[in-house]
């Protein structure tokens, strides 16, 4: 999986003391996004595999929020793990599991080695498919259709193209941007999106708006394509 635009913690203020990073958009996103997850978890018990987690403040919020749901954070870059872990420390919480690193994008994603569960009631992954090739959206996808527990949940945030239409001119020139810097970035469009879905047993069934111009994606397990 090729590492994102921003590592958080190069550019703008430091870590703290305990290696903790902030990223300024979680504090833009978290509450909206989080309003989507909870209107759709709660009551839930189960594991959620949160896939690019960055600094860890989103695994932090939403499982404050959603205290019958335990959260398995994973990334790949070193500082984003440390800041995970020591969000994950700072915050206390039993239902925030100690990071994982693993790459989406990968065939096969080695689970039980890394000690995860095999199987979730939901993945949530923020703002990484656009900034990554498309490799790693198919392998999000496989991952999801092979561990999302039947009528689990794919939730994906960012911003994306509505079936070929880009939804806002700042939309339009943040894709073009992107692929300028990298030709196997951009932003997605939900109608690839919705066939990549259909190809791993699940459903595109929600689009919720969010502000920025930016949606949270809720794509539903449907049919049994895990492989056990």
């Amino acid at each position: 999986m090729v590492n994102g635009i921003i590592e958080f913690g190069r550019d703008g203020e430091p870590p703290e003391p305990d290696g903790r990073l902030d990223a300024p958009t979680f504090h833009r996103n978290h509450a909206a996004i989080g309003a989507v997850l909870e209107s759709a978890l709660r009551g839930w018990t189960g594991d959620v595999l949160e896939i690019g987690s960055g600094t860890g403040q989103h695994a932090v919020a939403f499982a404050r929020s959603l205290p019958t749901v335990t959260f398995w954070p994973t990334d790949l870059n070193d500082n984003h793990l440390r800041s995970i872990a020591a969000w994950r420390a700072h915050a206390g919480l039993g239902n925030v599991m100690a990071p994982a690193r693993l790459d989406a994008g990968a065939r096969d994603w080695p689970l039980a080695a890394l000690g995860l569960p095999s199987a979730f009631i939901a993945m949530f992954c923020a703002n990484v498919i656009h900034i990554a090739p498309w490799a790693v959206a198919q392998g999000l996808f496989a991952g999801a259709g092979r561990h999302l527990a039947d009528g689990g949940r794919l939730f994906l945030y960012g911003p994306f193209r509505r079936d070929g239409a880009h939804n806002a001119p700042s939309n339009a020139a943040f894709d073009a941007s992107l692929r300028r810097q990298n030709p196997e970035w951009g932003v997605r469009d939900t109608a690839d999106l919705r066939a990549l879905a259909g190809q791993n047993g699940l459903r595109l069934s929600d689009i919720a708006e969010m502000p920025a111009n930016n949606a949270v994606l809720t794509f539903t397990q449907t049919t049994s394509a895990r492989k056990e």
